[in-house]
């Protein structure tokens, strides 16, 4: 960025806080250039120790930033919105909204205000620079916003329509895979590994299958391939997992938690 935008974050839940924590991390902001809100700021002491300004004042943050990152619940939203709207100017302030299931024209709606507004999706992995971001805009803060998120991760633009589903596969996704990795590690220690070891071997064993698929021309059924032999073990494995309904399970976690992320917003009215 050729000049670094003041950056506020409101209230800072665990995304907002691997937020920070990612963009401290990748010397993107100092802690002291993005401040953090919640209603309950002593919850944010230790952010505090780290140098971040914080509080719970939220118009009081708005007006010393540029870029308003909103991070609270979908249920808590409307209230923000209308308590930052007198402050907002359009002519400074871009938004960035980090709300599952709240829609663009939902949120001008409400600040009723010629302010850019972006939509991220990110997850917790902000934190270690390992997130996976979907994005959407209608305006020109798109680019600032994939600046942003690009230093703690990848980024892909999406069609808004496909933000909801994104919520599921990525947000909620992390959940689901380390619920993945931790199987397995029961496994390795059913099998007579130590827990530590068993959590150590999963998790890289893991990371190493994900940078196989992320690799340009691959595709996991491709690096199956490569580990299955006749009668081997692996594909032993693979079957009783199949059998006992490991690809079912998985694709229906995501799509009940889709319809989930969708009623979000609206069961809050």
């Amino acid at each position: 960025m050729s000049e670094r935008p003041k950056v506020s974050i409101l209230g800072v839940g665990n995304l907002g806080r691997a937020l920070a924590t990612g963009w401290v991390r990748a010397q993107l902001f100092t802690a002291a250039e993005i401040t953090l809100t919640r209603r309950d700021s002593a919850k944010l002491e230790d952010l505090a120790q780290s140098g971040h300004p914080v509080g719970s004042d939220n118009t009081t943050a708005v007006s010393a930033s540029d870029v308003l990152v909103l991070a609270v619940q979908p249920q808590q939203l409307q209230a923000l919105l209308e308590e930052i709207r007198p402050v907002l100017d359009g002519g400074r302030h871009r938004v960035i909204s980090v709300v599952s299931g709240v829609s663009i024209r939902q949120i001008r709606d409400a600040l009723g205000a010629n302010v850019p507004v972006v939509r991220a999706m990110p997850n917790t992995a902000v934190s270690i620079g390992e997130s996976m971001t979907c994005l959407c805009s209608d305006g020109a803060a798109l680019a600032e916003a994939t600046e942003l998120f690009e230093a703690v991760g990848r980024t892909l633009v999406i069609e808004e329509q496909m933000m909801v589903p994104a919520t599921a596969l990525c947000a909620c996704g992390v959940a689901f895979f380390l619920r993945c990795v931790r199987a397995a590690s029961q496994g390795g220690i059913e099998i007579g590994f130590h827990p530590e070891e068993a959590l150590l071997l999963a998790a890289q064993t893991a990371k190493g299958a994900a940078a196989l698929a992320l690799r340009q021309d691959s595709h996991p059924e491709g690096e199956i391939d490569r580990v299955t032999t006749p009668r081997g073990c692996t594909i032993a494995g693979l079957n009783e997992m199949e059998h006992q309904g490991l690809s079912s399970a998985m694709i229906r976690g995501i799509t009940v938690s889709a319809k989930a992320a969708e009623g979000l917003y609206c069961s809050s009215d």
